[in-house]
């Protein structure tokens, strides 16, 4: 009796073994792999995805002073995320529009120079009309004897230094004109220096870029943020996708936009529509956290599975099943 009974378990750990192997031969693999549940569906299986982005302060070294989410919070876009102290950057601002004030000051007054300019232009043609005038009624008198040489010479000087004087209030005048030209680029550069200087108060605080949960959270309150360093990490699961990996045997199956129906553990009985996006164009061995050797020598095709997510209850690390109905050979 003790003999039949022992035989019997003998059998039975012959018979699970057995099947384990048809398993494992028929295409069954643990993870993120086919499981081929029928002979018309292909069943994958994986973790949810979505597009990460890591938010770092640009240009800034400052303590953070506000952090208002923590990780798993959702947030809209344009949402501050976090805020440094800014007193240093605004003292910037506030020199930056100084200059630009003394820059317009500037050229108001290049300007007045300029109107100072034309005024006594005005008056050095009239002068010099004048000692024209007087110099050639001297002459004239001169050469009739009515009047002396030293008065006609007299006039001529007169009228040269006024001629002089001309020339210089005219280069005077283009001097002032020149002036306006460059208080004009100076102010320019002044609007310029105060526009970079808000841009860089702006990188103070950190807004998110869209919609989004937040996965991690990598600073906290009172740390000196560095440029570039991590800040936050937002996840845009208006848009997540399932990635998997198909059989090579299977991978006739499967097509570009095809259908495909996804269920997950935690919300039982409910199914999101997906369809596939991507195809790998080459086939692969496993990845290397697989355990047994055979599985990992297995040739499979990755796959993308975007999946509608209007309810965001689909966030990236939930483990998800996806069925795909099976094309039959040679379909399109």
């Amino acid at each position: 009796m003790k003999m039949n009974t022992k035989f019997v378990a003998i059998a039975a750990v012959v018979v699970l073994v057995l099947m384990a192997a048809a398993f494992r031969a028929e295409g069954g693999v643990v993870g993120w792999f086919t499981s081929s549940a029928d002979a018309d569906t292909v069943v994958v299986s994986g973790n949810i995805e979505a597009h990460e982005s890591i938010l770092a302060f640009k240009t800034i070294q400052s303590p953070i002073v506000e952090l208002p989410f923590d990780e798993g919070q959702w947030v809209k876009t344009g949402t501050l995320l976090a805020r440094v102290d800014d007193a240093d950057y605004r003292q910037q601002v506030a020199i930056a529009r100084a200059a630009l004030g003394v820059q317009q000051r500037q050229l108001a007054t290049a300007q007045q120079n300029a109107v100072a300019a034309q005024k006594t232009l005005l008056s050095d043609e009239a002068d010099v009309t004048l000692k024209k005038l007087e110099y050639e009624r001297q002459k004239a008198l001169w050469s009739k004897n009515f009047a002396s040489t030293e008065v006609r010479d007299q006039a001529s000087t007169a009228l040269a230094q006024s001629t002089a004087a001309l020339d210089r209030d005219r280069a005077l005048e283009l001097v002032a004109e020149r002036n306006i030209d460059l208080a004009g680029a100076n102010i320019q550069s002044a609007k310029e220096a105060l526009r970079m200087a808000q841009i860089v108060l702006d990188y103070t605080v950190l807004r998110a870029p869209f919609d989004g949960v937040i996965l991690e959270r990598q600073a906290e309150l009172g740390e000196v943020a560095m440029p570039g360093t991590p800040i936050v990490t937002l996840a845009d699961i208006d848009h997540v996708w399932l990635r998997a990996y198909v059989n090579e045997t299977d991978i006739g199956k499967v097509r570009y936009g095809q259908s495909v129906a996804v269920t997950t553990d935690t919300y039982p009985g409910k199914i999101y529509r997906g369809r596939i996006s991507f195809i790998a164009s080459r086939a692969e061995f496993t990845p290397k956290s697989v355990e047994t050797h055979a599985e990992r020598v297995t040739l499979v095709y990755r796959i993308r599975i975007d999946i509608e997510n209007t309810t965001h209850e689909l966030v990236p690390g939930l483990p998800a099943d996806a069925r795909i109905s099976a094309l039959p050979a040679g379909a399109s």
